[in-house]
């Protein structure tokens, strides 16, 4: 999914997306635009071939003309339109070629020159599977995964999901798909390999950092329908889950809240494992149940280096009330930025398990054209004392590991530890 969701993603997910007041994704048409208007603008203006610097120049300082005429911060337009046609004279295959994958394949490449993997852009097909994960209802094996240290990597596998039920863990390499290197293969492209029809299956060559050989593992496609939120109530601790934070997860929240409070529970165990992240605004809101209004739950800093501080608008409901967060090395983004401000602002706070993932940015999702988007880091974000946790992740106050051993003969220590502290803090 990645989080494969952003494609197979469940919200590529990974991912920490920022959304408007009613957690609509903010719209904004204006760059495919410009595109379109500087291309035309090349081949209006010159199709002859001119210099052009290797120096790197900003984008902000870029002068964009048909000729360069010696100006060193200008890019010539007219050397992408000599090579589109070089490519539609020359190709050997060239009545093979398709003019909107080319020209898709020019925006991919221009997003990929970032060096940031979580700015891409979404063609048509992808995009139209981008909603349906925003909808909370695919077609997959229900991974989250990403491109880390050049290598396809698994954020985490969905709660339930065929990946989780084939023994698929967060941090898994994934080296094949179905006998295919994945050296070099964009996530885009590794994405549309894993996802299928549900009934189908994708055989999947994998290896954990903390074993010593390459697993072989056969995931069979299904519907993936995510409930974001699970709870129960067990001797008096109620047991929050939250896979992810999707359009849902507030209004999930609330109820699971509701009935949570109405049972009396005495101790929160709030299980962040495996979350690949989501929408922004929700780990915001929710961070309003354990916060006093007004509370800092992360920090924004954009490109100037400006912050903006975003803080609680809730009703604190579980204020007073004990609690333990559990979390893992698939905790990510937004379950990343619930967890460090829960704890940075309540000192009775106790996190449990691996160090998280360690993804720090967010992003924008920008329509483009009736059927293309584009997704475009806009911002770092920190914890509320300003710690920067990118490539770095949140260290649990107790780490606990979580084995494959354990996995197979159904052991969960991490919860167990967990569990545990809050027992001994109720006596």
């Amino acid at each position: 999914m990645t989080d494969t969701h952003v494609k197979n993603q469940t919200l590529n997910p990974g991912e920490t997306l920022r959304a408007s007041r009613g957690r609509h994704l903010i719209v904004v048409g204006a760059i495919l635009g410009l595109v379109i208007f500087s291309f035309y603008a090349g081949y209006q203006k010159g199709r002859y071939t001119s210099p052009m610097t290797e120096v790197p120049i900003a984008p902000n300082e870029a002068v964009f003309r048909g000729t360069a005429e010696g100006q060193d911060a200008s890019i010539d337009f007219a050397l992408f339109w000599k090579v589109w046609n070089l490519l539609k004279d020359k190709y050997v295959e060239r009545d093979d070629l398709d003019a909107k994958a080319l020209f898709y394949g020019a925006i991919d490449g221009m997003l990929a020159a970032t060096g940031d993997p979580y700015t891409t852009f979404f063609d048509p097909k992808e995009n139209k599977e981008f909603k349906e994960e925003l909808s909370q209802s695919f077609d997959g094996i229900g991974a989250e995964m990403q491109i880390k240290d050049g290598i396809l990597t698994v954020v985490a596998p969905l709660d339930g999901s065929p990946a989780e039920k084939s023994g698929i863990r967060a941090g898994d390499k994934v080296l094949k798909i179905n006998g295919e290197s994945t050296e070099n293969l964009a996530l885009q492209e590794a994405v549309e390999r894993i996802r299928g029809p549900r009934g189908t299956e994708v055989k999947l060559s994998v290896f954990h950092p903390d074993e010593d050989e390459l697993r072989e593992v056969s995931v069979r496609r299904d519907v993936i329908v995510v409930k974001s939120v699970t709870h129960e109530l067990r001797d008096g601790i109620a047991i929050l889950r939250i896979t992810r934070f999707g359009e849902d997860t507030v209004d999930e929240f609330e109820r699971a809240a509701a009935d949570i409070k109405r049972q009396g529970a005495r101790g929160i165990l709030l299980d962040l494992r495996n979350n690949p992240g989501g929408f922004l605004d929700a780990a915001v809101d929710l961070g309003g149940y354990f916060l006093p209004s007004n509370s800092v739950v992360v920090m924004e800093e954009n490109a100037e280096k400006k912050r903006k501080e975003l803080r609680t608008n809730g009703n604190n409901l579980f204020g007073g009330t004990p609690i333990v967060i559990l979390i893992n090395e698939g905790s990510a983004s937004a379950s990343e930025i619930l967890a460090a401000g829960i704890r940075e602002n309540r000192d009775d706070t106790i996190l449990v398990g691996d160090t998280s993932y360690g993804k720090g940015s967010v992003q924008e999702l920008i329509p483009t054209s009736s059927t293309t988007s584009v997704k475009i880091t806009i911002a770092r974000w920190l914890t509320p004392k300003g710690n920067q946790i990118n490539k770095v992740g949140i260290s649990p106050d107790e780490e606990v590991k979580l084995t494959r051993g354990d996995i197979e003969a159904d052991r969960d220590p991490q919860f167990d530890r967990a569990f545990t502290i809050l027992k001994e803090r109720l006596k």
